[in-house]
């Protein structure tokens, strides 16, 4: 309620300085969201984000165009090697075959729209803006050949969207009397923590005209940022922590075992 009360006074301040922005003639984007903050605590199962905001003609009031909205929620970039596991018949196992590098993957991405995007925007246009899945710029290390680089891209991509971590929800944005605009994207319990950037983008005649930014923190608490603190500030001992546990449970569970 608070954010909402937040909203509202913020298109107040913007339709009372309208009339020194007529001038211009692209709209006014304002954008929020639900949360600033994503706080993954023991037993979390995912949440929502709210992503909202409204479109304003600089002369104040509903503009006189119709816009779309595309709405991306990008988590924060990582490296992933990813590889392809081939089957040795004659032996019956699976072993490591090829494999690709990519450096600039990120962790999460959602992408919400008002329409399809191919309905929006040209090829070229989704290409720059990075508008879905088939037009993220993972940038492949190393040479790999066009055919091998689809292969794992495509292998990647699907991976990421199995674990829901890659989504795509075309008319995943409805906007209400040409003005107001929201966006609900679902954020699984896997998330990588960091800073997520939501950026709004309003489009017309297949040109974006206007984009606005939010900020997202995602960070674990309690017992979950004690073990992903040691994980990281003492990575030794705290792997040879977790191998002594599973020998000792191991062990415990054999024993447990033998005296039934």
């Amino acid at each position: 309620m608070i954010r909402l009360a937040a909203m509202f006074v913020a298109l107040a301040g913007l339709l009372a300085a309208a009339p020194a922005q007529a001038q211009g003639r692209d709209p006014i984007l304002v954008t929020q969201v639900s949360q600033d903050t994503i706080r993954v605590r023991q037993g979390f199962t995912g949440t929502e984000l709210l992503v909202f905001g409204a479109i304003l003609d600089p002369r104040g009031g509903r503009s006189e165009w119709d816009y779309d909205i595309v709405v991306i929620l990008r988590g924060p970039s990582e490296a992933i090697e990813l590889r392809e596991k081939d089957r040795l018949e004659w032996l019956g196992i699976w072993v490591n075959a090829e494999s690709a590098a990519f450096r600039s993957v990120p962790s999460f991405f959602a992408l919400a729209s008002s329409r399809p995007v191919d309905t929006l925007v040209d090829p070229q246009t989704a290409a720059i803006y990075e508008l879905g899945l088939d037009y993220l710029q993972l940038s492949p290390t190393g040479s790999i050949d066009p055919e091998k680089q689809v292969r794992f891209t495509s292998g990647l991509v699907d991976l990421k969207q199995r674990q829901q971590l890659f989504q795509q929800h075309e008319e995943g944005v409805s906007i209400t009397e040409g003005v107001l605009y929201q966006a609900r994207i679902p954020i699984p319990s896997n998330v990588v923590v960091g800073r997520y950037t939501a950026e709004t983008l309003a489009i017309r005649e297949g040109r974006v005209i206007a984009s606005g930014t939010s900020q997202i923190e995602v960070k674990k608490e309690g017992f979950e940022r004690v073990v992903a603190d040691e994980a990281q500030d003492h990575g030794l001992f705290y792997g040879l922590f977790a191998v002594g546990l599973s020998v000792f449970m191991g062990w415990a569970a054999g024993r447990l075992y033998a005296l039934v």
